[in-house]
């Protein structure tokens, strides 16, 4: 079975990081010195054990060995992730048959930020917006991410917008809803948007949002197919609709180095769902190939 991984760390490279803002400095708390262990970002070391301590979800390994280790586990194209826009670049200049090039840029950044995502699509291939309430420390229908989304219409790019819950505690819980994807279609309805992370816990809301326009789609990054086919797991909506409705508009993100799990675990997981045969192919690589114009 052919993936394409919407979410894949990938070993750290040589190139210095970009400018992208940490999401610690743009937090509303950000100004204030002292806070308690744990607060604010740092309480995803608490949430996820791949990040306890300060751990690093990116793979410690020579990056040939990485991309022959992605291969064989059946990976044809992922989507760097923890990785600056610089290294991305890299990664598509040593690698452009493997890697997807998503240029992840801050709404804070204004008219730098539209011309910085030109120049990621234009002269370093790469080939879709991403943009992070969570980041930002704004919802994503701020009118000060409307430049960017003119501009991927521009280029004829998709939009990858965090949509789930965070678990920052120094800013709000659901500046990801998907309801701010809703704003976002109407008023940009030639914008093919991903809505990452799957919209948990607003599962419903996503689901119907996703079949209400024809242009949205979501990906599972960050969550384990294993519990998407529990009872109670709040996935429900996502597997019946997702097995019919919106079999064509589901993308997947394997988050290997996140869940702390080896690829091949992850895509036997997907495997295992109770999903027609030909809807796992989708979910797992044609809709992917779809959006991001590779067959």
């Amino acid at each position: 079975m052919r993936v394409i991984d919407m979410e894949c760390s990938v070993p750290k490279l040589a190139t210095g990081n970009d400018d992208t803002p940490a999401a610690s400095a743009t937090s509303p708390a950000a100004s204030v010195a002292q806070r308690p262990a744990g607060y604010g970002m740092a309480n995803y070391e608490r949430i996820f054990r791949s990040r306890r301590d300060g751990g690093d979800t990116r793979p410690d390994t020579k990056l040939s060995a990485w991309v022959d280790l992605l291969e064989r586990a059946g990976i044809v194209r992922a989507l760097p992730f923890g990785a600056s826009n610089d290294e991305v670049a890299e990664l598509l200049r040593d690698y452009p048959d493997r890697f997807i090039g998503l240029a992840r840029i801050s709404a804070l950044h204004g008219m730098r930020g539209v011309r910085e995502l030109e120049f990621r699509v234009r002269e370093q291939k790469f080939v879709a917006l991403g943009v992070s309430a969570l980041v930002d420390g704004i919802p994503a229908s701020d009118r000060r991410f409307y430049p960017l989304y003119a501009k991927a219409v521009e280029l004829g790019i998709p939009a990858r917008i965090y949509s789930s819950m965070n678990y920052a505690t120094d800013r709000p819980y659901d500046l990801g809803h998907p309801r701010h994807l809703d704003q976002v279609a109407i008023d940009f309805p030639e914008l093919t948007i991903i809505g990452g992370l799957g919209g948990w816990p607003w599962v419903n809301e996503m689901v119907a949002l996703v079949r209400r326009h024809p242009r949205l789609y979501l990906d599972t990054s960050a969550h384990r197919a294993k519990y998407l086919g529990q009872r109670g797991s709040g996935w429900e909506m996502l597997m019946q609709f997702g097995n019919t409705l919106i079999q064509d508009k589901v993308l997947v993100g394997l988050s290997a180095g996140l869940v702390g799990q080896p690829h091949e675990t992850l895509i036997e997981e997907y495997l295992a769902l109770p999903l027609k045969d030909s809807v796992k192919e989708k979910w797992l690589y044609l809709n992917a190939a779809r959006v991001f114009a590779l067959e």
